[in-house]
């Protein structure tokens, strides 16, 4: 079963996505929070699988609950999946790069929402193309390369290097396997075991990562 809390200033968008959520077999919501200081509580007692948080949100908001549920290590199962009105809210990149797992756009059709909750439950990203390609280029404006190499990119292998580098530059998993002749669960292999070593949430934080140890310098995106 996936516990999912759902963190929303509108009391109808709450109870839509309950009752859209409570309908599936192996979901449920067990908790609701109309501001960000109420999610964290709610968060905190009943650590859930997956919160919904909206960004804009009275008092704490969505983007400084995010930060905190990311950061506290007694939820480390925990993932964020960010609620926006507007596909490239500029909150959503620096939700993605405090913690969240991924995002969706109110209007997202309720089959894709499920999917999306699943998805984020099971240690996906759930990233738009064009939000990854937003993401990429705004932190290769944001990010500035550390002066010394990380030690946790220094235990990587030669070809983890080159699958976080390419993650980096926003290809997929399939698009990886293709420019390293390989399968795409052997390349989502090779990322994963890269983001464990890194100690990374997901694919989110990964790209971030690329840039920020400069394994993916921002020349690229020309």
């Amino acid at each position: 079963m996936i516990d999912v809390v759902v963190a929303d200033d509108q009391a109808l968008v709450r109870a839509g996505f309950r009752a859209l959520l409570d309908a599936e077999p192996d979901l449920r919501v067990v908790g609701e929070a109309a501001d960000g200081e109420a999610a964290l509580d709610v968060v905190r007692r009943t650590h859930p699988d997956v919160v919904l948080m909206d960004i804009r949100m009275p008092g704490l908001d969505g983007l400084a609950a995010t930060r905190l549920i990311a950061a506290d290590p007694e939820l480390s199962g925990t993932r964020v999946l960010v609620l926006t009105t507007f596909e490239l809210d500029e909150y959503v990149f620096e939700a993605l790069r405090v913690g969240a797992s991924g995002f969706l756009v109110k209007d997202t059709e309720p089959a894709d929402l499920v999917k999306a909750v699943r998805a984020v439950a099971a240690g996906d990203a759930q990233l738009s193309p064009s939000v990854t390609r937003r993401l990429i280029e705004h932190v290769a404006v944001g990010a500035k390369p550390l002066p010394h190499e990380r030690p946790d990119v220094a235990r990587l292998t030669g070809r983890e290097r080159e699958i976080v580098t390419l993650v980096g530059e926003g290809l997929s998993n399939a698009e990886i396997a293709d420019r390293l002749v390989m399968s795409p669960a052997t390349a989502k292999t090779h990322v994963s075991r890269a983001m464990v070593k890194l100690g990374v949430r997901d694919r989110a934080q990964l790209v971030v990562l690329a840039y920020e140890s400069g394994l993916v310098r921002p020349g690229w995106l020309g």
